[in-house]
């Protein structure tokens, strides 16, 4: 079922968590490269990743609001199969799946959680936290392409890309969507100043974007940084606050390079967290879409749950 409006933009929604922190942390489930689609490969992997979207799911009957079920497509674009052992084929193949199998848990779960948006995940081409080798928004367009034309012909809503490092980037991903005819969210990610990794602030890569595609993206959103790194750089009333629409925060206050080098898991503090996220909504009562990146799990996105969207919990 393709949205002709996206409902997450005039009610709450939920997202996971941080999938792939999660399953390799908690689980001790093996990822390699970080890419979580490789749980596509075996039947283990894939009971796994139902198992972890169920809980999400039914949160989401709990809370009665809507959620988005995000692909485990983050790092599974075409430079990505190699170092995977794959063939572009065979990648491509295992995109399509991860569509196919959580449009299946959507006719699952249609009685309990009616509004279910899937969304195709785009990564970036290079690090999540690192910038590296900046393409111009042409050579963007031309290598997201693939990626999200697998993705829209699966079936998937909308496609979101997510941790944005730079604008140019950006621009291309959102190009593919324009030119696929489907809707795309971009979410960016910050580092503890609350500026992309390439220094840009937050309202200038907003508005470049915009300004480069006719505002193109149906929203914005910001994942992978903690509340605390981002919070004083929204502007309540500005316009291009307004076009941000979703948090998905980590659940440590540690920046990117901290984050990088460890090997346990800070998973933070969730009451503090879930309070800030509570602020953050006061703030921008815009911000409708919300969720959790690295070191968070189910029990941080339900604590948010239900600090922002008190009085919505079903009867247990």
């Amino acid at each position: 079922m393709r949205y002709a409006t996206l409902p997450q933009l005039d009610r709450p929604f939920l997202t996971d968590a941080g999938l792939e922190t999660d399953l390799l942390f908690n689980h001790g489930i093996d990822l390699p490269y970080f890419a979580s689609i490789t749980l596509l490969q075996s039947e283990a992997g894939r009971a796994a990743l139902n198992a972890y979207l169920t809980g999400f799911l039914d949160l989401a009957a709990r809370m009665r609001c809507g959620l988005i079920l995000e692909s485990a497509t983050w790092r599974a674009s075409p430079d990505w199969a190699a170092p995977l052992g794959l063939s572009v084929d065979a990648l491509d193949a295992l995109n399509g799946e991860a569509i196919a199998g959580l449009i299946a848990l959507r006719e699952q779960y249609r009685d309990a959680v009616p509004e279910i948006v899937v969304s195709g995940c785009i990564g970036p081409r290079g690090d999540g936290y690192d910038p590296g080798q900046i393409m111009a928004p042409e050579e963007a367009e031309a290598y997201h392409r693939h990626q999200g034309a697998v993705l829209a012909a699966a079936g998937a809503d909308m496609l979101s890309a997510i941790t944005m490092t730079n604008v140019p980037e950006a621009i291309g991903i959102t190009r593919v969507a324009q030119k696929l005819g489907i809707p795309v969210a971009i979410s960016f990610t910050v580092e503890t100043d609350g500026r992309l990794p390439t220094g840009d602030t937050l309202a200038d890569a907003v508005r470049a974007v915009d300004a480069a595609t006719g505002a193109g993206p149906a929203y914005y959103m910001i994942n992978c940084a903690h509340p605390a790194h981002f919070s004083d750089a929204l502007e309540p009333g500005a316009a291009w606050t307004s076009r941000i629409r979703g948090v998905r925060a980590n659940a440590s206050r540690c920046s990117h390079a901290e984050l990088d080098v460890m090997t346990e898991l800070d998973k933070g503090d969730m009451a503090e967290l879930a309070a800030l996220h509570a602020d953050l909504r006061r703030r921008v009562p815009g911000i409708t879409i919300l969720g959790g990146c690295c070191g968070t799990d189910l029990s941080h996105v339900t604590a948010i749950a239900e600090a922002c969207l008190p009085g919505q919990t079903a009867a247990r």
